[in-house]
């Protein structure tokens, strides 16, 4: 397994669960002097990891981008792929369709998360679902021209409505025709939505694309009551080889919680 550190480019976002915030070259510099392997990026728009800009960075340090979060399209601009707007819907896919050619250019999937959006008002859940779906499969082909994964997120009930538990997400995804599209197990929305972590990792199996690393309370990995040695003896039942990536809340301050991080990371997942 290998180790990953959020870096919001987001203002909107501040306050959220990311891990490092204001400058790009200086979050990556600190990423690399704590041994992480890798960088995972939560921009506002395709324009700010534009490759040129970013790859030098990321080769001085020898670190590379673990996956890019598109959830600054709901954050800063209220985009959602379910939306029961037209015109959102098409500005959100335009969103997303651009991150991913920014992020293939560094090598990194692209994470559908908040930016699913939810079912209600005048849209059904079986027209969400399918309107999600028929996404998820454009998207995911796009990816495949760039030779990466696109991730797909379930998150907790407060935030969506659609597929909360990675149960849920593997069925979603098998009725899916694409094949290069993986599941995002956030450790945070798992501990309000699942019986039990563990199994639900390996009920996800060989479907399982990343993992998103938060204690019990959202705060760095090591400061809640999470059980981690039994997720990663989960994760290594199922010979899982992504990235565990540290989104979480800054707490008690970024340097501190990445450190924090870090050291859970070598107990139990190296």
């Amino acid at each position: 397994m290998k180790s990953a550190v959020t870096i919001s480019l987001t203002p909107e976002a501040r306050g959220g669960p990311f891990v490092y915030w204001d400058s790009l070259e200086t979050s990556i510099e600190k990423a690399k002097r704590l041994g992480f392997d890798a960088v995972e990026l939560f921009p506002p728009a395709a324009s700010e990891i534009d490759a040129t800009k970013v790859r030098p960075l990321l080769e001085k340090h020898n670190l590379r981008v673990s996956s890019v979060g598109s959830g600054g399209g709901w954050v800063k601009h209220k985009l959602t792929l379910t939306s029961p707007d037209p015109a959102v819907r098409t500005k959100a896919k335009e969103f997303i369709s651009n991150l991913i050619d920014a992020a293939g250019a560094l090598g990194a999937p692209v994470i559908i998360g908040s930016m699913q959006g939810r079912w209600g008002e005048s849209v059904s859940r079986e027209d969400a679902l399918f309107t999600l779906g028929s996404a998820l499969e454009e998207f995911a082909e796009r990816a495949a021209r760039h030779n990466v994964k696109l991730f797909y997120e379930p998150l907790n009930r407060y935030e969506t409505n659609l597929i909360v538990t990675l149960a849920e997400g593997v069925s979603f995804l098998r009725s899916l025709k694409a094949k290069n599209v993986r599941l995002l197990a956030d450790l945070y929305h798992m501990n309000i939505e699942e019986s039990n972590l563990p199994d639900a990792l390996r009920l996800a199996g060989d479907l399982l694309g990343h993992v998103h690393l938060a204690d019990s309370n959202r705060r760095p990995a090591g400061f809640g009551h999470t059980d981690f040695a039994a997720i990663a003896r989960a994760l290594k039942d199922i010979n899982y080889t992504g990235y565990v990536s540290a989104e979480c809340f800054p707490w008690p301050d970024p340097d501190s919680a990445a450190a924090k991080t870090m050291e859970t990371i070598r107990k139990y997942f190296a």
